[in-house]
């Protein structure tokens, strides 16, 4: 029997595997896709999800580090640096190429298909996978399923885990393009309506994700920060991906033998880029209970894990729905940069 079946070979399930392997588990990854997985993302590890990445022995062939965090609107800018080293900025596609380099140096095995079907039993669970010419459409047996499914991840749906998520419905699209980057600092530009984020990815490459409540094609978003657009004197290199809604809410993390880990087990929004780190930490901390035999303790884990996260991007989400209130958050952080500074490195 599988010790550890992961559903989705994103960086959480990836991240999932690898630590199981290295604890001295079985772990296998069902993935529908081949090869490098791409996804509407930011791309900025925070130093935290950095470091998460070196504790894994994970190199990342390809990436950019940067030193902090800018807010920019229009002519107005604040920023603060990291204390505990730099972040790092990489393309989604790299960092699935390394993630997936060293599962497999480990042993995992990373299947083709997908998990349809999960019912518990005396030993663990059983999981129908289908679509994949590996397996042929079997049940596998596992003594775990970890759930790396994404944002709405059907696993989590089947089990009945979802939540109204209310609030405002956000959604993000992400392009890149082939300029230098002018700063070691990822840039937040504000406009009304939206945000755009700037990663520096590589030596000539930046990535540019915009979040707003309004949908709209991504050339019409991105004309609203024409400081930022001015910039962008290269080509475009890649095509527009996108998410959303993004906020997620999760019943809870653990229901049986399985466990929710990454988009899946609940997100607030992109607005504060720790989605990657987040899941790589609790991937660790997942599987760290599994191995002392405690797996109910992993929901507290996550909560605490995520509960700085959670209530600064709470509450720039809601401040963000109120254009008064939304026009005042780069100036208010230009009188208060003792009070920016210490928000972006606690949530690094």
């Amino acid at each position: 029997m599988i010790d550890v079946l992961v559903a989705g070979g994103g960086p959480a399930g990836l991240a999932t595997a690898i630590h199981a392997a290295l604890a001295g588990m079985e772990a296998v990854v069902v993935e529908p896709r081949a090869g490098p997985v791409d996804k509407a993302c930011g791309e900025g590890l925070m130093p935290t999800g950095a470091a998460a990445l070196a504790d894994l022995g994970v190199t990342v062939a390809d990436g950019r580090p940067f030193r902090g965090i800018r807010y920019v609107d229009g002519p107005h800018r604040v920023q603060a640096e990291f204390r505990d080293g730099p972040g790092l900025g990489v393309r989604r596609t790299a960092l699935h190429t390394a993630l997936a380099l060293r599962a497999r140096d480990l042993g995992v095995r990373v299947v083709p298909g997908r998990v349809d079907a999960v019912r518990g039993t005396a030993e663990g669970v059983r999981a129908r996978v289908t679509g994949g010419p590996e397996l042929g459409g079997p049940e596998l047996g596992a003594r775990w399923l970890v759930a790396a499914d994404g944002l709405h991840s059907p696993t989590r749906a089947r089990l009945g885990l979802d939540r109204p998520s209310g609030g405002p419905r956000r959604y993000g699209l992400r392009r890149h393009y082939r300029v230098a980057p002018w700063t070691d600092f990822v840039e937040v530009h504000w406009a009304p309506g939206g945000e755009a984020y700037v990663t520096p990815v590589g030596d000539d490459l930046v990535g540019v994700a915009v979040l707003s409540s309004e949908r709209r094609p991504y050339d019409e978003h991105l004309a609203r920060f024409p400081h930022l657009l001015a910039r962008l004197d290269g080509p475009p290199v890649t095509p527009v991906r996108g998410a959303g809604p993004l906020r997620q809410r999760v019943r809870r993390r653990v229901a049986g033998r399985v466990l929710l880990v990454g988009d899946a087990a609940g997100y607030v929004d992109a607005l504060t880029g720790e989605g990657i780190s987040l899941a790589l930490l609790s991937a660790r901390a997942l599987v760290g209970c599994l191995r002392a035999g405690r797996p109910e303790e992993y929901e507290a884990a996550w909560r605490r894990l995520s509960r700085r996260s959670r209530l600064l991007t709470t509450a720039l989400v809601e401040v963000r729905r109120h254009p008064s209130a939304a026009r005042m958050i780069v100036p208010a952080a230009r009188r208060l940069p003792a009070v920016f500074g210490a928000a972006v490195r606690s949530l690094a």
